[in-house]
């Protein structure tokens, strides 16, 4: 059973291969179209998120652009506004300014301003105050006069005096406190006095005296000084400041501002970052500028920005991914969020999957039919087995009464043979009873040679012998006159001899039924082809057979269908030689037919001389 299903488990599963083949090649077909259309959203998700990043670096650098005139005046003056902007010069943090007073309870500010007041006071002059102190009196002595040229002659020299002499910001500042207040005058103190508070000299009257005012000068030195001494001259330059009507708002302003504190910076950074979500930074060869941001009002911009060009729909935003403290503008991790592109994705997960269980469902479909197909061809043979058992068996039970009536017949037909009563009666018995003994071992060895039950036994056979055989064979079984021709010497074959008997007998037969002819004559012709084998031509003179049914008569059971009377037989005949020449590994095939007749060639190889 095997052996007949090899073929067609064979068949099966190269067409399983085949098709397991173009399932997976039609998956991967399936799975590139999700990569390509997964590919596309992310295509347009990632063009949106480097527009929109373009867009914020370009805001940012615009926006610090604009604040480079505040960043440098910021970093000249103290009294102007620091908060939200950065600037880092040589290493040293200018903005947010860092400063703040030191740690301590001394108070040397507060004791050098008090001395002051009791040298102004009393009289009693310190050594190290007197030229000073002296250049004041000058100084009054000259307002006293009313002259403004004299005044301002005598307030510049005791400011380059006091600036050719530097003293430390606990001396210098209270110093300068001081004379501003011994020489006000309300609202007739002269500029140049009224200057030192707030405003400071020009550079070609006094600025080489660093007369940059209290306000300025106190905001400057804070890191030198305890923060009793700076509260302290803070309120009496704020008192002083609105004794004589000079704005102070800036100033405490800044002294609320001091003491921000440092931001620490990343290393080695080539270009511009957002730190921590609030401050925007670029890098420079000796500075470093910045300036704070809102990210939620600027993304909330962008977004705006991009649903009025109808890139994105009224439901997307554009947001930040989670990430580090430090966000390089080269990628600040910009996200382009829009519900549509995840009903898109699965959307494309869905036909996909749908998809892939169609692939899955042809691949079971064809296992399936292929188990059927097996099965289908498993029955089939085992009918087929069946049948040839059954054929067998019936044969074998046909052959016992076969042999009877034909021993019976020859006993009836040489005990009776010369009675004119009974005629031809027992030649007529014998004859269908051999007819029928062909029939039954046509159909026996047929089925054993089918089933590869036959064991060829090969023997040194003249062919002048077998044509012989033949001729004894058809005398017995045929009635028409039949005179048979013989053309082949010597030639002998290695062939089994009941298998070559079988094989004339079955051609002689055949052409003895499919004849109107008498007598019917049969021609054995050999061509022996010196290492090649013999080929042996059996001709009649025949009805001969269509050139279409050449093929079809080799076919199991077929009969040959004839405009004559009707012609009986098993149509196993030429099947039965097909397959005993192919046992011999040779051949048999018509090679000529007409109306006059028919040849057949057969070939055997190996000849023996």
């Amino acid at each position: 059973m095997l052996r007949r299903l090899l073929p067609t488990l064979l068949a099966l599963g190269c067409g399983l291969l085949a098709l397991g083949w173009g399932l997976v090649t039609l998956q991967r077909i399936f799975t590139q179209e999700r990569e390509d259309a997964r590919g596309q959203v992310r295509s347009r998700r990632e063009a949106l998120e480097l527009l929109a990043a373009e867009a914020l670096r370009t805001t940012l650098a615009q926006r610090l652009k604009d604040q480079v005139t505040a960043l440098n005046a910021a970093m000249g003056d103290p009294l102007l506004p620091g908060e939200g902007l950065y600037l880092v010069f040589r290493g040293h943090q200018f903005l947010p300014r860092v400063d703040w007073p030191r740690d301590g309870d001394e108070t040397p500010a507060k004791a050098t301003y008090e001395e002051l007041t009791r040298a102004l006071e009393e009289g009693t002059v310190p050594a190290s105050w007197q030229e000073r102190l002296a250049r004041l009196r000058a100084v009054e002595a000259a307002m006293a006069t009313g002259r403004e040229a004299r005044t301002n002659a005598a307030v510049d020299a005791l400011l380059r005096y006091h600036a050719a002499h530097p003293l430390p910001a606990h001396q210098e500042l209270p110093f300068m406190l001081r004379v501003v207040e011994h020489l006000r005058r309300g609202d007739e103190t002269p500029p140049l006095i009224r200057a030192l508070v707030r405003e400071g000299l020009p550079e070609e009257l006094g600025g080489m005296a660093r007369g940059a005012g209290l306000q300025r000068d106190l905001l400057r030195a804070r890191t030198r000084l305890t923060r009793a001494d700076f509260d302290f001259l803070q309120a009496r330059i704020v008192a002083l400041s609105q004794e004589l009507s000079e704005p102070t708002d800036a100033f405490q302003a800044r002294v609320r501002e001091a003491g921000a504190g440092a931001l620490v910076m990343p290393d080695a950074l080539g270009g511009p970052f957002l730190l921590g979500e609030q401050w925007y930074v670029e890098p420079g060869a000796e500075q470093v500028r910045g300036l704070a941001v809102d990210m939620r009002t600027l993304l909330a911009d962008l977004t705006k920005e991009l649903r009025a060009r109808e890139l994105i729909t009224k439901d997307g935003e554009v947001r930040l991914r989670p990430a580090g403290v430090v966000r390089h503008l080269s990628d600040p991790g910009l996200e382009v969020a829009m519900p549509g592109w995840a009903a898109a994705e699965a959307d494309i997960e869905a036909r996909y999957g749908l998809k892939t269980l169609l692939v899955m469902a042809c691949g079971a479909l064809a296992s399936a039919i292929a188990a059927l197909a097996v099965v289908a061809q498993q029955r089939k043979y085992r009918f087929v087995e069946l049948k040839s058992d059954f054929v067998s068996t019936v044969s074998h039970e046909l052959r016992t009464p076969l042999a009877s009536i034909r021993l019976l017949g020859e006993t009836l037909e040489r005990r009776l043979g010369k009675s004119p009563e009974a005629g031809d009666y027992p030649t007529r018995i014998v004859r269908a009873a051999e007819g029928l003994h062909f029939l039954v071992e046509n159909i026996l060895s047929f089925n054993r040679i089918d089933k590869g039950r036959w064991a060829l036994r090969p023997s040194r056979v003249r062919l002048e012998e077998a044509v012989g055989t033949l001729r004894d064979d058809l005398q017995d079984a045929v009635t028409v006159p039949v005179e048979l021709r013989s053309e082949v010497d010597d030639v002998e074959l290695d062939a089994d001899a009941s298998l070559v008997r079988m094989l004339f007998a079955n051609l002689g037969r055949n052409a003895c039924l499919y004849n109107q002819r008498s007598p019917v004559v049969l021609t054995v012709r050999a061509y022996p082809q010196p290492g090649f084998g013999v080929t042996v031509l059996f001709s009649d003179n025949g009805m001969g057979i269509p050139p279409e049914e050449w093929e079809r008569v080799f076919d199991d059971f077929y009969r040959l269908t004839t405009s004559g009377p009707e012609v009986h037989g098993s149509g196993l005949g030429l099947a039965l030689c097909r397959r005993i020449m192919g046992m011999h590994q040779g051949s048999i095939q018509i090679a000529s037919s007409s109306p006059e007749g028919t040849t057949f060639a057969l070939t055997f190889s190996e000849p023996r001389r």
